[in-house]
């Protein structure tokens, strides 16, 4: 390609990343992966809501039948369970969308794990299982739902990531490994994929309110997140997708202001030991107020000295 030709397909490619258009999901089909959790559901009310036909798929198949039964709209909702860590489940699960529908038009990858263990501590299974949760499952999915992909007119992929994959956490390690992975991971994909058309990009939300964060909260993990005040709601990670949505691009940032600090105390890593300290106690004093809320709730009860979530399995 000549010099003018690369700065007019640039050119190009900038209108169309200013160019905000509300996407329709009107006949389109929508695969979301933890589709039963917070950010899951919540995702799956708002795109059925824009008339898409939305699979929800979670290893909880009681939970995803109960979110595909109860969502709006004019679309077939349907509910899918299985193990999306092991290969055969996920063929078996891509192949019953293909019977159901032919096509997936946009696939959400939604999945993910952590645990309050440190690292020292750990069990090379947990180690194993955590990256496999969080990388491995996402890549499987999306892999294997590239068939489907192709035979749709405009075909998406939106995965959640972290700001974890950029920003490194000291107490949990192995969920920072298994993002910063997958946030490489999609972009390099997305590159791949762009001359097709098909069109890839991740949200990086920071600590969001769902049952994840809050046994966290009260497992004592990564405390460094909650420095930057209450936890986002489930809701504004899903403004971000659908931002995706309505302007594709490679990244979107539910808390851009957060992101922008983390990305550029990034570009000085060697600052991080002198800077962490001074956040530090801000953020024990985030997960102190967090949990007063979660107490308020009805959500964590006080034991002894520590504190326990209301409902376990929740």
């Amino acid at each position: 390609m000549t010099g003018a030709g690369v700065v007019g397909t640039s050119l190009a490619e900038l209108r169309r990343l200013l160019t905000r258009r509300t996407w329709s999901g009107t006949d389109r089909v929508v695969v979301i992966t933890g589709g039963a959790g917070g950010i899951g559901s919540a995702l799956a009310a708002r795109l059925a809501g824009r008339g898409a036909s939305v699979v929800v798929v979670d290893r909880d198949g009681e939970r995803a039948a109960a979110v595909a039964a109860g969502l709006p709209g004019p679309g077939v909702h349907t509910a899918l369970d299985g193990d999306l860590t092991d290969p055969a489940q996920v063929e078996a699960a891509l192949a019953e969308v293909d019977r159901r529908h032919g096509r997936v038009d946009v696939l959400v990858n939604n999945t993910g794990m952590t645990s309050a263990e440190r690292f020292g501590d750990r069990s090379l299974a947990s180690i194993e299982q955590e990256i496999t949760v969080n990388t491995l499952s996402p890549l499987y999915v999306t892999r294997l739902a590239l068939p489907l992909l192709r035979r749709s007119v405009d075909p998406r992929v939106v995965t959640t990531v972290s700001l974890a994959g950029i920003f490194p956490q000291a107490e949990t390690p192995i969920y920072c490994a298994s993002k910063f992975g997958l946030r490489g991971a999609m972009l390099s994909i997305a590159l791949d994929l762009h001359a097709e058309g098909v069109r890839v990009g991740s949200v990086l939300p920071s600590a969001t309110d769902t049952p994840m964060l809050r046994r966290e909260a009260v497992e004592g993990g990564n405390a460094l997140q909650f420095q930057g005040g209450p936890p986002q709601r489930p809701g504004d990670v899903v403004d971000a997708v659908l931002s995706l949505l309505d302007r594709p691009r490679l990244e979107a940032y539910p808390r851009p202001a957060e992101s922008r600090l983390v990305r550029l105390s990034m570009a000085f890593p060697n600052l991080l030991l002198t800077l962490l300290p001074f956040f530090a106690g801000k953020g024990e004093d985030g997960r102190r107020a967090y949990l007063e809320e979660l107490l308020h709730r009805g959500e964590v009860a006080r034991d002894g000295a520590g504190w326990v979530l209301a409902d376990p399995t929740g």
